[in-house]
């Protein structure tokens, strides 16, 4: 294992600690931890909040979209592990204004314990919380059980909406409603070509031959649905698109936007190979490419490999993926 970091226990909050160092014009922690980040300008008066966490090792998911026009604070765990109770708690106290706070982050089953055990803490102080579970991996179940998915790359198209819902001063019912849209309408599948290496563990999470990958892999090492021998990147691309538009059913005429996503070892020449075939698919579907986002917004400590996403387009999410926004790892103007 080769890393720039000191002690393994050490790696998040050492991490935490240099990026509160590096942005204090755009980040704070609240509650007493640098496990819980906010706004530097939160609560914001008037706003709905939107929390969100999971574990490290994904950036620029989750921390990574807090900000302006996105979320407004976050609980971070771990890495590939949830944030606690507290954490979460301390991440919402610091958010809420009285308007409410929107609970959006990935569909794992230890983030939803968590979550829910905070929102029921939180109640106690009248805070009202909605939850909104991101289950865009198309490769972690089958469609007639899609609420069961896994929360990937998708969260990024979920913060960008909801975020500009919320910052247009909608209720926490629209903000809501807004986030619930997009997982409705987006979905993600990945390809891994090498597994990621835990600090604390030292050793791989999966195991890889050098001319093999596997399609629909999960932003922890999760099997995916083919292991098989290395692909071209056109091939890859075709499998991947292939299976997003059956599912997300989309037909000629429509819009969506696309987001090619580097799992944390994967050079931006080889995303763009990956889009130059996306868009080649789509184009002769019919399907018209709207606002494309290409480089790393979900990863997987130093895994190579990438993800596509489609998020399908409509008059309402259109306006709100426009919206200006900006983060230490996104700005949009």
């Amino acid at each position: 294992m080769k890393k720039l970091m000191n002690e393994p226990i050490a790696f998040v909050d050492q991490m935490l600690e240099g990026l509160l160092l590096a942005h204090p014009d755009q980040l704070k922690s609240v509650g007493g931890t640098n496990r819980a980040l906010v706004r530097a300008d939160a609560p914001v008066a008037g706003r709905v909040g939107i929390v969100t966490g999971g574990g490290s090792g994904h950036l620029p998911v989750f921390l990574g979209y807090v900000g302006r026009g996105l979320a407004s604070g976050v609980a971070v765990g771990n890495v590939f592990s949830s944030p606690t109770v507290d954490q979460i708690v301390a991440a919402t106290r610091g958010v809420h204004s009285g308007k409410g706070v929107l609970y959006l982050y990935g569909n794992y089953s230890g983030d939803v314990l968590n979550f829910d055990s905070a929102a029921e803490e939180v109640d106690a102080d009248g805070i009202r919380i909605e939850t909104v579970l991101v289950a865009d991996d198309v490769a972690s179940a089958p469609q007639e059980r899609s609420a069961t998915r896994r929360g990937v790359a998708g969260l990024f198209y979920a913060y960008k909406i909801a975020g500009a819902k919320a910052e247009a001063g909608g209720t926490l019912d629209e903000v809501k409603d807004a986030a619930l849209k997009v997982v409705a309408n987006c979905r993600t599948m990945g390809v891994g070509l090498t597994p990621s290496v835990l600090p604390t563990v030292g050793k791989p999470t999966f195991s890889l031959a050098d001319d093999e990958m596997e399609i629909g892999i999960g932003i922890h090492g999760e099997p995916g649905i083919r292991k098989g021998k290395l692909l071209s990147a056109d091939e890859i691309a075709t499998d991947i698109v292939g299976r997003l538009v059956a599912d997300l059913r989309l037909q000629a005429g429509e819009q969506v936007s696309v987001l090619v996503n580097g799992l944390g070892a994967t050079p931006l020449e080889e995303l763009y190979i990956i889009y130059r075939k996306v868009n080649q698919i789509l184009s002769s579907l019919q399907v018209e490419i709207y606002r494309p986002y290409i480089g790393e917004f979900a990863t997987s400590l130093e895994m190579a490999g990438c993800s596509i996403t489609l998020l399908k387009l409509d008059g309402e999410l259109k306006p709100l993926l426009d919206a200006p926004a900006s983060s230490p790892f996104f700005l949009q103007v």
